[in-house]
Parts: C-alpha cells; sequence; structure tokens
C-alpha cells in the first residue's frame, strides 16, 4: 500500500505529470517534444529593489527530443523527473549522489550511459527544480547535512517530538530537508534567531547558554550556509515572525555569507523567495571594531589580493550599495586587514558572548 501523499507531495507530483503530459500530448500531435528550461546563468539573474532579493529572470531556452545536441539531456531530465515521482509516490527521500547511481544504465545495446559521471546529474535536478518551480526537498532529494542549532524551541520532526532546550553540546543535526511536512515548529520562548558562521564559536555560544540568558535560537551554518540552514532560518523568519541576526567574519567572505542569507544567492536565484530573509541584519565585525573594541593589531590579517579583488567587487552589487555598507568595505581595502570572529577572545573567552553581541543588539549596532 503506496503512503499517504501530503499537500507538498501531491503538487509536485501534479507538476511532473503535467510535463510529462506535455510531451505526449506533442508526439500525438506529430511535433517535435520540447521541454522550457529557465536559463539558470548570470545573464538572467537580476536584483529587485522591490523584494530586496537576488531573482531568476524571464528567459528561458527550449530543449528538444529531436535534436542530436539536445536529446541526450532531454531524456536525463525524464529519467531524473521519474526517479523523484517514485520517491515521492513511495514516501522515500535519497542523496543526491544515490540519485545519480539509480539513474545510471547503459542504453540498450550500446555503450553510451544515460550519465557518466554526477557532475551531469546534478545540473539536471537543478533544472528540473526551476522547470516545475518546486525545491530539491520537495523532490524528495537531499544533501549532506551540515549546521546544528539550540534554542528555547520545541520541534517535530517526521513524527518526533525535539526539545532544542536539551540537545547537549553537539546541539540538533540540522537536515537537508525541512519542508512544513517534514519540520512544524511547536511551543518556543525564542525573541530571534542568531545565525553564526563557525562551529568553534557556535559552540563558545552553546556552551555559554547563550540561547538561554538571551531567549534565541542560535544556528550554526557551517561556512556558507546550505540549503537546509537557509531554509530552517528563513522559515523561523516568516512563520514565527522571528527576526535574523548574522554573526560572520569582519572579510569578504563573511560579507558575502551574510548576503547570500539576506538577498539570496546568484546560484540559487531561483530559490531566493524561499531561502532569503531580507530583513537580516549583520551583527558580525565591523572594519571599524579593531578601534572601538581596542581589539590589538596581532590579531589581524592582511588581506590578500583574492580579497582585495572580492571586496572590490562587492562595492558594485546593488545590494551593497547603501552608505553604511560602502564605508564598511572601503575601510576594509583602505585598512588591508580582516579579522576573524576568533580575534574577540584576545578580550577574554567569553567577551564574544558575554558582552560584544549582547552590546551590539542592545545599541542595535548592526547593518542592514
Amino acid at each position: 500500500m503506496a503512503p499517504r501523499k501530503d499537500a507538498v507531495s501531491k503538487k509536485t507530483v501534479a507538476k511532473i505529470e503535467k510535463l510529462a503530459e506535455g510531451v505526449l500530448k506533442a508526439v500525438a500531435g506529430g511535433k517535435n517534444p520540447s521541454l522550457d528550461i529557465p536559463v539558470r546563468s548570470l545573464a538572467n539573474v537580476k536584483w529587485s529593489d522591490k523584494r530586496r532579493l537576488v531573482e531568476l529572470g524571464s528567459q528561458k531556452q527550449k530543449r528538444y527530443f529531436f535534436n542530436v545536441s539536445m536529446a541526450k539531456k532531454f531524456m536525463q531530465t525524464f529519467l531524473v523527473s521519474e526517479a523523484c515521482k517514485e520517491l515521492i509516490d513511495s514516501g522515500k527521500t535519497t542523496s543526491i549522489r544515490d540519485l545519480y547511481y539509480v539513474t545510471k544504465h547503459t542504453i540498450g545495446d550500446t555503450k553510451q550511459n544515460t550519465f557518466e559521471e554526477q557532475d551531469e546529474s546534478d545540473p539536471i535536478i537543478e533544472d528540473l527544480e526551476v522547470t516545475v518551480d518546486a525545491l530539491r526537498e520537495e523532490l524528495h532529494l537531499f544533501a549532506a547535512r551540515k549546521g546544528s542549532m539550540v534554542g528555547p524551541i520545541t520541534i517535530v520532526d517526521t513524527g518526533d517530538t525535539i526539545d532544542l532546550r536539551r540537545m547537549g553540546s553537539g546541539g540538533w543535526a540540522v537536515p537537508s530537508i525541512v519542508e512544513e511536512n517534514i519540520i512544524t515548529f511547536k511551543k518556543h520562548e525564542a525573541k530571534y534567531v542568531l545565525l553564526i558562521e563557525k562551529d568553534a564559536v557556535w559552540t563558545r555560544f552553546n556552551e555559554d547558554k547563550f540561547w538561554k540568558r538571551n531567549s534565541c535560537i542560535i544556528v550554526q551554518g557551517g561556512g556558507q550556509p546550505p540549503r537546509g540552514v537557509r531554509r530552517l532560518v528563513q522559515r523561523l523568519h516568516s512563520e514565527l515572525k522571528l527576526p535574523v541576526y548574522v554573526l560572520v567574519d569582519n572579510d569578504p567572505w563573511g560579507f558575502y555569507i551574510y548576503s547570500v542569507m539576506k538577498q539570496g544567492s546568484i546560484n540559487l536565484a531561483y530559490e531566493s523567495m524561499r531561502m532569503a530573509v531580507p530583513d537580516a541584519r549583520f551583527v558580525g565585525l565591523s572594519s571599524f571594531d579593531k578601534d572601538k573594541y581596542q581589539l590589538p593589531g596581532n590579531v589581524s590579517i592582511k588581506m590578500d589580493d583574492g580579497d582585495n579583488n572580492r571586496a572590490k567587487q562587492m562595492l558594485a552589487y546593488p545590494w551593497f550599495r547603501h552608505a553604511k555598507w560602502q564605508k564598511e568595505i572601503q575601510e576594509m581595502v583602505r585598512s588591508g586587514l580582516k579579522f576573524e570572529l576568533e580575534a574577540l577572545s584576545r578580550r577574554g573567552i567569553s567577551f564574544i558572548t558575554e558582552e560584544y553581541v549582547p552590546k551590539k543588539l542592545k545599541d542595535k549596532d548592526w547593518l542592514e
């Protein structure tokens, strides 16, 4: 007996079936079957002032079956579609790596394989996502889990009730799939969400019980937050109306992590609405914090050419054009220095949890 589908799964299956029905209709009408695939390139990415998001444009490309250069990708698209539909129908999930093996086989009596390497199947998954307007996670595909979370909130994860107030030193491991049909939020006393770039810094906040003293949820992103973390933080903000603060290093990469959480990324522009938090606030190390918090010069790191080039690129981004951000980035370039969050430990091992972040929040000393 097939498992009962929730509303999201039914909707996703309907979209996949509609895709297949369109091809069958074209064949029945004697036409060359085709798919309209939204173009996932920088040229088709735009900035929306109204939504304050990086969005995918309207450009599409046709993928025909009767076309020597397109036939293989056309076939691959439906192989992946069929595999995803089977996953949804069975109520199971799998990794994108596993899907590659599930869909890889030799075609007939030829020596040709449907997929040679995973770097062929991954873009097809992204094509399917954007074509049927469904998150990868709604297609029942997951990536390696990365990220931890603790705080004054109870959640239900696939039927299991979990109290995130009692997660010990490691926290609850944030899964890749965090949609409403998998994760639901229950009782909470949280006032805000603090997304922390690095595991070591998150561990300090957890060990110091910062979340308990300040009634907040702390989430560790492991560098650039994976999709599951970004989506979960976005849900905490949109569904529970919790403000989001981002704590990252004072370097171009830390600034970029913040911007991806706030505006979305160019690579995933088609998912910005479901992953970004335009109201997110930056409480990470500022280029002016060295003097403000009396950090000794020997805890700084010299900017290299890659850092400088990245910083200068950021000055041109529309989402960094605000005067305060221009001043922030220009000061970083001018000084030629960058700082990791751990540099604050020179002021005391718990300075960051007991003084730095509390003062930033109290004084509203953040960037937006």
